[in-house]
């Protein structure tokens, strides 16, 4: 079976989560991908535990199977030209220093270019890589705050609020990738490599959607509004007998439906209610007479009768429940990486001309490095 990166090789120089996860999706594509750590510590998140998998942290094999992992010192001359060889036979160089450090080493874009004018060298930073930008430090949580998204996460009217997850490195993890498989694209077809940069909050202001778009469109700024939607009502969690359930209503049809299985069709026909903009503008009363309806049953009951009907409804699930969700309608959200590691999440897309790269566990800190230091050593051809 071909995959489109079989043969390519990554010299993986990120660590926590970003660029190995951009790595991970390029594995997965068929790449080979080697990730360089520092000798004694390695990647900052094989210690961010608990919990711990094994011998390592659950972060750390979160995002970083199907790798080679090698040890090296780059103030050491010998690992340092180590780095380089593994850089110079390179397809795809991933890194997340902070800007300038890699030049001094050689090992930044204009250098590896110069050498390895076909690399695909692709830089994540927080803010970018020049001017004020380049000396920022880049955190998730910190273009979370500065970024505006935590400005639109919360309760209405309470503190600004993170999302639960990193979603900031992912979505640069994402960008990432694209666009090291757009620079690929065009390798192919011009025979030149170049340089790929991703900014986090870059990342996150492309991804503000909507929310951006009412800003540019009329100057105010959006506010946090808990599970509530700005433009669409209802798409919110409501109270049910014994939980929340979350209700999405994308038009006034849905609505009519909505307001059949709760028992009460002329809910529909209220002028407060009858259209969307109607909805939005008296959203707290139509919650009120939404959850008075709902308060005769479970939240499971409701979703199972409401997606009858063709409205969009489920209860709020928690990570287990939400895998055997996917289980149960087919998506394979897990992978087996082998004895003693846990499962881990698997590549989301689906391809009608191959599959994914087979997974293999996570390395231990330095657990290719003789066969790699070995190979580097030799001459190019």
């Amino acid at each position: 079976m071909i995959r489109p990166l079989d043969g390519m090789l990554v010299a993986d120089f990120s660590r926590v989560l970003a660029g190995p996860t951009a790595a991970v999706m390029l594995a997965d594509l068929g790449a080979r991908v080697i990730k360089v750590e520092r000798p004694g510590a390695g990647d900052e998140t094989r210690a961010w535990g608990p919990p711990w998998a094994g011998s390592s942290s659950a972060y750390f094999e979160a995002v970083n199977r199907s790798k080679e992992s090698i040890a090296l010192d780059f103030t050491d001359p010998g690992d340092l030209s180590l780095a380089r060889a593994l850089a110079d036979r390179a397809d795809i160089v991933l890194e997340n220093y902070r800007t300038g450090t890699l030049e001094r080493f050689g090992l930044d874009a204009a250098s590896v270019r110069a050498r390895n004018p076909r690399a695909v060298y692709c830089s994540i930073t927080g803010f970018g890589s020049t001017g004020e930008g380049a000396t920022m430090p880049g955190y998730d949580f910190l273009v979370q705050a500065v970024g505006g998204l935590m400005s639109i996460t919360g309760d209405a009217g309470g503190e600004p609020r993170k999302v639960g997850v990193a979603m900031v490195d992912l979505l640069a993890a994402n960008h990432a990738a694209m666009g090291v498989l757009a620079a690929l694209l065009h390798r192919e077809r011009t025979g030149a490599g170049q340089h790929v940069e991703v900014a986090l909050l870059s990342s996150l202001i492309a991804s503000l959607a909507n929310q951006a778009g009412s800003y540019l469109a009329t100057g105010a700024a959006p506010r946090a509004l808990g599970n509530r939607h700005p433009s669409i009502a209802p798409y919110e969690t409501l109270h049910c007998r014994d939980a929340l359930l979350a209700v999405a209503v994308g038009n006034d049809a849905q609505f009519h439906a909505l307001c059949g299985v709760l028992g009460d069709p002329a809910l529909a026909r209220d002028p407060r209610f009858a259209t969307n903009p109607a909805r939005v503008e008296y959203r707290d009363e139509l919650q009120a007479a939404l959850e008075a309806l709902l308060a005769v049953d479970d939240a499971a009951v409701w979703a199972t009768r409401m997606l009858g009907a063709g409205v969009a409804a489920g209860t709020v699930n928690g990570i287990g429940e939400a895998l055997a969700l996917a289980r149960r309608l087919g998506l394979e959200p897990t992978v087996e990486v082998g004895a003693g590691h846990p499962p881990q999440l698997a590549h989301p897309v689906r391809y009608s001309g191959f599959a994914p790269a087979a997974p293999t566990a996570p390395p231990a800190l330095d657990a290719h490095g003789a066969a790699l230091r070995a190979w580097l050593a030799e001459p190019v051809d």
